[in-house]
Order: structure tokens, then C-alpha cells, then sequence
């Protein structure tokens, strides 16, 4: 999950096929569809990067970049990817430099995963694509806080965003974002608990893989996030699962963290600050491209202190003049294209239907 509280945050790349992963593949994951192929490829950036495609590949068809947040990988995608690609879209959700099948660059606190990084990783995988035009973006949590950035650093690339569960907030000059989040929520907050290096590594490792996915999926709490120095629970702690997600799920994403360790993900929080002072040239900047805003009423980034003030009274709009809806989704927690699969795709699919 992504922070709760953004209030205080806000030359291309080529790419060569990598051998001998650069062939496509079908897949075989849980969900069990045989339109899903699968590819790495090697950025020259450096890092080599898993690609999940559905759909049409023959130039002309519009290409839907889909972008994961945390804990997740391309597989909270595994719904709307056949969708998109029925609806002849080419479906992309790559994982993210850290996550699943792509490297997991090393370096001190984050220093490999500043939105830069990241967004240059992007920059290069639509170049693969073969795309001269802007592509439509559809993102969710850590993946909607990156597309922003994609809006803000190379909008030229983007026809439009549907961003999921973490709206636009504009870079402020006045606090580093842990340092108000520190103070906005304390230190147990799970975002500060974060930082230390190597931490909260040890006390996912005490929990196991799986229990930590079950305590992120299924928290629905529309509050903050607490992860307590003294212990986030017991491994023998028995976590139901919510409906739209299986057993056969956890262990799929289990069977990629276990692979990578959670350290890459973790340190786009530990990034945070270190992306605030190099955007500073973006200070206060909008975003200048087409938008859909969907939230679900119990996630808990929609209970923010100030959020649905600035969501629903002026100030997205402000900074994001082309937005154009917002939807909230009744009794719907923060991984809403996983818990609401039809509606998010429709609610997709019916927007950039209009860019056609």
C-alpha cells in the first residue's frame, strides 16, 4: 500500500530484447488464461525487466500501460488484461525494477528508486513498444503515484491516466514527506517503520511471506496503518481472506517476494524523500493530461486527514485541469481492481474509449 498522506509530496531510453527470456510466452498462471504472454527484456537503463502482454500487438492497436503498486506485481492486473485486450487494447503491466521477474537494483536507502529512475524504466519499456504515440496509463496505489510523475515528467508520452486509490497531490516545498508523516501519524506508522533498512525485512521474515500478503490484502480499516516496533502480530494468527482473493493468489505473489525479498519494494518508501528534492523544478506543477479518479470509500487513503476536501472541493481540479471524474465505489477497501475486477475495467475501458 502506498502512503496515506501525499499532501506534503508531490533523454528516452532505448530497449533491446534481453536472450534468451526475450521470446513471448504464454501464460500459466493462477488465473489460468492462455492470452497472457510473457517476456524480459534489458533496458538500457540496466535493468531487466518482466513484461506481462495481452492482446494485439500489430501496430495501430492502442497499448494500456498497466502499473502495479505494493505488495503487488503484473498479477493485480490479471483481470482487466483480457478485458482490455477482448476490447482490442494491447495490454502492458510490466513489474516494477524490484518486483517479480525484473531486477532488483542494490543501493543505499532507496537510492535506485526514485520516481527518475523508475519513470525512466517506463520511458523505456513504451519505447520497446514501438509507440511514437502516447499510450493510455491505468495505474493503482505506488503504480498511480508513478504514473503521476510519468504525467508530470514526459506528458507527451501519456494520452491519459486512470489512476487508482492515490490521488495527484502537488509537490509541497514545505516538509519532506516522511518527515509529515512522521509527525502527521508517529513513528509506528508503517511508512516510517520503513525506512530503517533492514527492520521491517526482519520482522516480514519472522512473520513469513505469506502471512504479511494476507495482513496487507486483507486490511480494510479506513484509517492508518500501524506495523508496532514490539510486533505486527503472530505468525499462527489466523488472517481470512477476502472474497476476491484466493489461497492459490497469496501463493502466487508469495512465490515472487519469496524470489526477490521484499527490499526493492520497500525502498521506494525509503525513496521518498530523496524524489522530493529532486523534483523540486516541479514544485506546485499540474498535470496536463486527461484523467479518471477512482476510489473506494474504505480504503484507507481516502480517509486522509484533508483528502476528500481536496478530492471533491476544488483543489484536484486545480491541479489536474483536465480531470475528468472522479468515482468513489461504495464499501470498496484500497485494492479495488482486485476486489471490484469488472467494474474497474469497465470503468477503464469506457474512458479511454474516448481518446479513440
Amino acid at each position: 500500500m502506498v502512503i496515506d498522506c501525499l499532501r506534503d509530496l508531490c533523454s528516452s531510453c532505448c530497449l533491446t530484447p534481453s536472450s534468451p527470456n526475450s521470446n513471448p510466452k504464454q501464460d500459466d498462471m493462477a488465473d489460468g488464461s492462455s492470452s497472457i504472454t510473457h517476456r524480459t527484456v534489458e533496458l538500457s537503463t540496466g535493468v531487466r525487466m518482466h513484461v506481462a502482454e495481452a492482446g494485439p500487438a500489430a501496430a495501430g492497436a492502442p497499448a494500456v500501460l498497466l502499473l502495479h503498486g505494493f505488495p503487488e506485481t503484473w498479477y493485480t492486473w490479471r483481470h482487466q488484461m483480457p478485458a482490455l485486450a477482448a476490447a482490442g487494447y494491447r495490454a502492458v503491466a510490466p513489474d516494477l525494477r524490484g518486483y517479480g521477474g525484473t531486477d532488483v537494483p542494490e543501493g543505499g536507502a532507496g537510492e535506485q528508486y526514485t520516481a527518475l529512475h523508475v519513470v525512466g524504466d517506463l520511458v523505456a519499456l513504451l519505447d520497446s513498444l514501438g509507440e511514437k504515440r502516447p499510450v493510455f496509463v491505468a495505474a493503482h496505489d505506488w503504480g498511480a503515484l508513478t504514473a503521476w510523475s510519468l504525467c508530470q515528467f514526459r506528458p507527451d508520452r501519456v494520452r491519459a491516466l486512470v489512476a487508482l486509490s492515490v490521488a495527484y497531490s502537488p509537490r509541497s516545498a514545505a516538509r519532506k514527506p516522511v518527515d509529515a508523516l512522521r509527525a502527521l501519524f508517529g513513528d509506528d506508522y508503517y511508512i516510517c517503520r520503513i525506512q530503517e533498512p533492514g527492520a521491517i525485512e526482519a520482522e516480514f521474515a519472522r512473520l513469513g511471506t505469506e502471512q504479511v500478503l494476507k495482513k496487507f490484502f486483507s486490511y480494510r480499516t479506513p484509517g492508518p496503518l500501524h506495523i508496532p516496533k514490539s510486533g505486527w502480530g503472530s505468525p499462527d494468527d489466523e488472517i481470512p481472506l477476502p472474497s476476491w482473493i484466493t489461497e492459490e493468489d497469496i501463493k502466487y505473489y508469495a512465490s515472487q517476494f519469496d524470489k526477490t525479498g521484499f527490499t526493492g519494494a520497500l525502498n521506494y518508501y525509503r525513496a521518498l524523500n530523496r524524489t522530493w528534492e529532486l523534483t523540486s523544478p516541479w514544485n506546485l506543477a499540474e498535470i496536463k493530461v486527461p484523467v479518471k479518479f477512482i476510489v473506494g470509500d474504505i480504503d484507507l487513503t481516502y480517509h486522509t486527514p484533508g483528502i476528500q476536501d481536496f478530492i471533491h472541493k476544488g483543489g484536484f481540479k486545480k491541479f489536474v485541469p483536465l480531470l475528468d471524474d472522479v468515482v468513489v465505489m461504495k464499501d470498496v477497501g484500497h485494492f479495488i481492481n482486485e476486489e471490484k475486477p469488472e467494474e474497474v475495467s469497465d470503468h477503464i475501458i469506457s474512458f479511454i474509449k474516448k481518446f479513440n
